[in-house]
């Protein structure tokens, strides 16, 4: 379903509340889940990450900001890295964690993703350049897309790229001749559609007939492309390809697209005589933004994998390729929050004498557009005091010259929030910053690592002298 233009004030939970939200007992208490592990709540009630008090981090880089806890990424990158490779270690020697630039890439946030084990899958020229500033080995990065440019496939081969996923015969016959003009041999894996619906939003479900993402497997078009590649001698095949959405929260949707997947792997075998050495299944693992959400933990993500991946390979007669995922959102999202400032409170009148308390921040869609194109939901809370007082229903809003720009839909905030209070919203460690613009003409925020009990700048505010400096008049 698409979002209205105005929000969920006219969407189907109207303005009392979406069913799933409680009134909370205490509004002062964090959901653990919704929140990076070293945010807490401190006697005063202000909030602080890793030691340092989000007051503190206003003060020093202002808001809105993104603020990432290093610690939390860093380990949720780690654990599942060790989960698959332990899991899948028995069927075909480990796998291969691959880590979705696309999230959040930052120079810093590549290096960490280097230093705890895991690959890197990127998907623009642009995230390929950041992940070579940041001095990320290129036999360790993927490049995906659908429509890449010539400059950019031959960046990838130059740069020494492991694999490149292939999308349309265009794009074959393209890095094909590109391959040939420079003598190498360019490494392939054939992105397919399975024609699984997973159940997610529609513009992030990837795996069905009707997009613009791979080959099909109806009518024979994967199989095509995969007979295709295999006859130019300039490409390797190193494997398929499957990707079936995002945000989402079981294995179920997998045994399908695995079971389609591998029955293609198997008759290119037998077709073909060639045993492809891999497998990617992609990932699109979801993460709690609200409390209705409840993801499974890496390690039986992992474990449901592989008992699917195990049980289809021996059904086919086939050996279990290595295998590759791509956890996406579920390492940088959850590490991550924004940081905002209350700057207008008012309530609104609505019908048989209910009111809605809007919050309006200094930040919005701008920094947050999921709300408004996916109809996201997500939590918040009061982050720089304590307060007594009641849970009122509140919705928090942005500055934009927008109906639509809303940040949380729904959710409990003190009856005395004010005007000056700093307001954290959760799980906006992915696809914020990635997919922030500067509507309006208003800066992009900063993004402020913390661990230690330090704060640091990893990506500086832009500035209106920035936004100017584009503008040639």
């Amino acid at each position: 379903m698409r979002a209205h233009e105005a929000g969920a004030l006219h969407a189907e939970a109207g303005h009392r509340g979406p069913s799933w939200l409680r009134e909370p007992a205490d509004v002062n208490a964090l959901e653990p889940r919704l929140w990076a592990r070293n945010v807490e709540r401190g006697p005063d009630g202000v909030l602080s990450v890793a030691g340092v008090p989000v007051d503190a981090i206003a003060r020093e880089f202002g808001t809105p900001s993104y603020v990432m806890d290093e610690d939390d990424f860093r380990a949720r990158a780690r654990t599942f890295a060790q989960a698959f490779d332990a899991a899948f270690q028995p069927l075909c020697g480990g796998a291969d964690v691959y880590y979705a630039g696309k999230a959040f890439l930052s120079i810093a946030s590549v290096r960490w993703i280097a230093e705890e084990g895991l690959n890197l899958d990127v998907c623009t020229g642009g995230e390929l350049a950041v992940a070579l500033r940041a001095g990320f080995p290129p036999g360790r990065i993927g490049m995906h897309g659908n429509n890449k440019s010539a400059a950019e496939l031959t960046r990838a081969l130059d740069v020494g790229v492991d694999r490149i996923v292939v999308d349309s015969a265009a794009e074959i016959s393209r890095l094909a001749a590109l391959a040939r003009e420079r003598g190498v041999r360019a490494r392939v894996l054939l992105r397919i559609t399975v024609g699984v619906e997973a159940h997610t939003h529609e513009y992030i479900a990837t795996a069905h007939e009707d997009q613009k993402f791979g080959f099909s497997l109806a009518g024979g078009a994967a199989a095509d492309a995969a007979a295709a590649i295999l006859a130019e001698p300039s490409l390797e095949l190193l494997g398929l390809h499957s990707h079936i959405g995002s945000q989402i929260f079981d294995t179920s949707a997998f045994e399908v697209a695995a079971r389609r997947t591998l029955g293609l792997h198997a008759a290119i075998r037998e077709q073909h005589g060639v045993e492809l050495p891999e497998l990617d299944l992609g990932g699109g693992y979801g993460i709690a933004y609200t409390t209705k959400d409840d993801p499974m933990p890496p390690a039986e993500l992992a474990a449901g994998m592989a008992e699917i991946v195990g049980h289809e390979c021996a059904a086919f007669g086939v050996p279990v390729p290595r295998i590759s995922v791509e956890p996406g959102r579920a390492i940088a999202g959850p590490a991550g929050f924004t940081l905002y400032e209350a700057g207008t409170v008012k309530q609104v009148a609505l019908d048989a004498g209910a009111f809605r308390t809007y919050v309006a921040v200094d930040g919005g869609m701008s920094d947050n557009i999921r709300t408004a194109l996916y109809d996201a939901d997500y939590s918040c809370t009061l982050a720089s005091r304590r307060s007594d007082t009641r849970p009122v229903l509140a919705r928090v809003v942005g500055k934009h010259c927008e109906s639509g720009d809303i940040v949380v839909k729904d959710e409990f905030l003190p009856a005395d929030v004010r005007p000056g209070d700093l307001i954290a919203v959760p799980g906006t460690g992915a696809y914020c910053r990635s997919l922030a613009t500067t509507y309006n003409h208003v800066p992009r925020p900063p993004v402020v690592a913390v661990a230690d009990g330090k704060a640091r700048l990893i990506v500086r505010r832009e500035t209106e002298d920035d936004l100017l400096r584009l503008d040639v008049g």
